[in-house]
């Protein structure tokens, strides 16, 4: 357990006392930050109960709690105890909400102010409410962290036209630290240690390299199903791809291992967004999203360009016997070797062949499959330095995007826009 003893707000060392420092069971934090420290007359002769006592006194209460959570990240602890006033507690949660997640349990004892804190403490402490001040100070130390495992960036397909941004965000470049996160993790869950904090300024760093800060984001609530949200209806409670027409708004689905699907019509100049493992590519989510632009839209399938992210390869991919042979019977070279109990699988070419089936051009659909364009589908597993996996790191993994959005003033120019701007036979 780690033990956080807060000076800052009231809990003075001369009125709690050495017990804390004293249980040999313990990591001790004394959260005294640069300016309480001369004020509260601390002093490093406080610690020689417990030499192993670490003290957070930065100018910054974010830095000092991160400097904390690393900390305890590092030493695989989870439980934190905090030693606080009652303003303390109130002025503490709202940096737990921001810079932790349920991962972490917390156990406040506090103390009520008159019997805990000295004159000077009460004097000095404020009366308003900290969730501003709190999400300011958080927000300011975040973004003056340094990008981590390189700069940030971007693969981007020449097949999808410039009147719409789009690209798929890589590893490189975020905040996140703990090693199966670092460094652009772009996906926020309470049961890992990466903290809100640090995912929103992942998602701000991104959208200002790739140019669609501060648009708001409509993100994929994934259910591994077929599922899709046409924007401007009631949105289900889950939802595995989304369709729209309207300009100003990013459409983002996450990828780690399973892919990031981008759809776009230069004709209706219409978008939509999937992810697909390959539970939903056995349900077709890729061609339900087709299938939505056509019937609420007016979209021709030959008119949409598909852009497929980054995914997990056959070279890395298997599944029980069972389930790999469904993948057969859409085209017998999604799993090139039936015969083992686990077969490895091409859920890139079943989507391939589910698109085309669906009336999608093969000359639309930028994958693996394409030789003679920039890659934007390599394999997530192979390559640690550049992508996330779950099929690599386990559950504690990263996440990728695929983002789009249509552009408000530039005009559609691309392939399935040539000439009257439609495809002929389609």
């Amino acid at each position: 357990m780690a033990v956080l003893v807060d000076l800052i707000h009231g809990c003075c060392p001369a009125r709690t006392g050495a017990s804390p420092l004293e249980e040999s069971d313990s990591r001790v934090f004394m959260l005294c930050g640069e300016s309480s420290r001369e004020k509260s007359g601390f002093s490093d002769s406080f610690l020689t109960p417990r030499k192993s006592a670490q003290v957070l006194d930065s100018s910054s209460i974010a830095e000092c709690l991160y400097r904390l959570k690393q900390t305890v990240d590092q030493l695989e602890l989870s439980s934190i105890r905090v030693l606080t006033s009652p303003r303390g507690q109130q002025v503490l949660l709202q940096y737990q909400e921001l810079l932790f997640t349920d991962v972490y349990t917390f156990h406040y004892e506090v103390t009520l102010v008159d019997s805990l804190t000295c004159m000077g403490c009460r004097s000095s402490a404020s009366t308003d409410s900290p969730g501003r001040r709190v999400s300011e100070d958080v927000s300011a130390f975040v973004q003056q962290l340094p990008a981590l495992r390189g700069d940030l960036r971007v693969l981007k397909s020449t097949l999808v036209p410039d009147c719409f941004g789009h690209g798929f965000s890589t590893r490189a470049g975020g905040v996140s630290c703990i090693p199966t996160l670092s460094s652009l993790n772009l996906f926020k869950s309470s049961k890992r240690r990466d903290p809100e904090a640090l995912v929103m300024e992942n998602r701000r760093r991104l959208a200002l390299h790739a140019g669609f800060h501060p648009l708001p984001l409509h993100t994929l609530k994934v259910n591994h199903a077929s599922d899709v949200w046409v924007l401007g209806k009631a949105e289900p409670e889950s939802y595995d791809a989304m369709v729209t027409n309207r300009s100003g708004l990013v459409l983002t689905a996450p990828g780690a291992d399973c892919m990031p699907i981008l759809f776009a019509d230069p004709v209706k100049k219409v978008i939509g967004a999937a992810h697909a493992g390959w539970k939903g590519t056995l349900m077709g989510v890729a061609v339900a999203t087709v299938d939505a632009m056509v019937a609420d839209f007016g979209c021709r399938a030959c008119d949409i360009v598909v852009a497929v992210g980054p995914t997990v390869g056959v070279c890395c991919f298997t599944l029980d016997r069972e389930q790999a042979l469904n993948f057969a019977s859409i085209h017998p070279d999604c799993v090139p070797d039936p015969e083992p109990a686990r077969p490895h699988v091409d859920i890139r070419l079943a989507n391939r062949v589910l698109l085309q089936r669906a009336g999608v051009l093969p000359e639309h659909i930028h994958d693996n499959a394409v030789s003679d364009r920039p890659r934007v589908t390599p394999c997530t597993s192979c390559p640690p330095e550049d992508f996330f996996s779950h099929v690599r790191d386990g559950l504690n993994f990263g996440t990728q995007w695929g983002f789009l959005w249509i552009k408000d003033t530039e005009e559609c120019a691309g392939p399935a826009a040539s000439q009257s701007g439609r495809h002929e036979g389609c």
